[in-house]
């Protein structure tokens, strides 16, 4: 892997792993098109890492009130959603592993993204009252871990499917947004910790330090913006247009493939 490979995947993940498009399926699919096939999963997993900064820059303040208070029902809530993914993740790592390294189910995946873009904004246009941390329940936090979950293929966004799930339960907006974000933080961790463990048993490809480094810190640094404008986007906007993007991208990867 290059440098100029490196920045261009890392400005990449840092654009989308906060914009509901799916990080993963971009990587997957730009390291096809760049023929990248060894080291993948751990440069994924350090990229990664680069766009936790950027979460903690932007969302300081929420993270140090849950250190602060780490025994309040949004730190609950958080621990609950994140049960599913690491249940999946333990169970199927195997086949997990083997879909970032494939395109066999990119585009369908890409697709089932714009699906829930879709349906998330119709029920937000509904309307109805919007409820915040204090009015949201166990199930609530459940049903939006069930979605990481599920966005744990590459091409399924884990932000927009986290985020729809959110909405669909009458979340409020910004809080939904925000409790998507920070419901990264773990699921990016425990995703380090899982990569540490086998690049110290061997059984992962090593990357060159350089291109590692430099993809982590153009992903920190394009991520912080990416999250300012995604907090944003949500509260001003509706998904429609991320839904059409996702949509496009899963039909011309079906058709002419990668």
């Amino acid at each position: 892997m290059s440098v100029l490979q490196a920045i261009i995947l890392g400005a990449v993940q840092g654009i989308t792993e906060f914009l509901p498009v799916s990080s993963s399926g971009h990587l997957t699919l730009l390291q096809k098109v760049f023929g990248i096939s060894e080291g993948t999963l751990l440069f994924d997993a350090m990229v990664h890492v680069g766009t936790l900064v950027a979460v903690f820059m932007v969302l300081w303040k929420d993270v140090w009130a849950l250190i602060k208070r780490p025994f309040q029902p949004l730190s609950g809530f958080l621990i609950v959603a994140t049960v599913p993914l690491v249940v999946v993740a333990l169970v199927f790592k195997d086949a997990i592993e083997a879909a970032f390294t494939s395109t066999d189910f990119l585009g369908w995946a890409f697709l089932l993204t714009a699906l829930a873009l879709l349906t998330s904004d119709f029920l937000v246009k509904r309307g109805g009252a919007r409820r915040r941390v204090r009015q949201m329940g166990v199930i609530d936090a459940l049903v939006v871990g069930v979605a990481q979950a599920v966005a744990i293929i590459p091409g399924i966004s884990r932000s927009g499917l986290t985020l729809s799930g959110a909405l669909a339960l009458k979340l409020d907006k910004d809080f939904a947004a925000r409790f998507s974000f920070l419901l990264s933080i773990p699921a990016i961790l425990g995703a380090l910790v899982l990569q540490v463990r086998d690049l110290a048993s061997g059984s992962i490809v090593h990357v060159e330090t350089v291109p590692l480094l430099v993809g982590m810190f153009t992903a920190a640094v394009v991520g912080f913006f990416s999250v300012r404008l995604m907090l944003n986007l949500v509260k001003r906007h509706r998904l429609w247009g991320f839904a059409l993007y996702t949509g496009v991208l899963g039909i011309a990867v079906l058709v002419f493939g990668v």
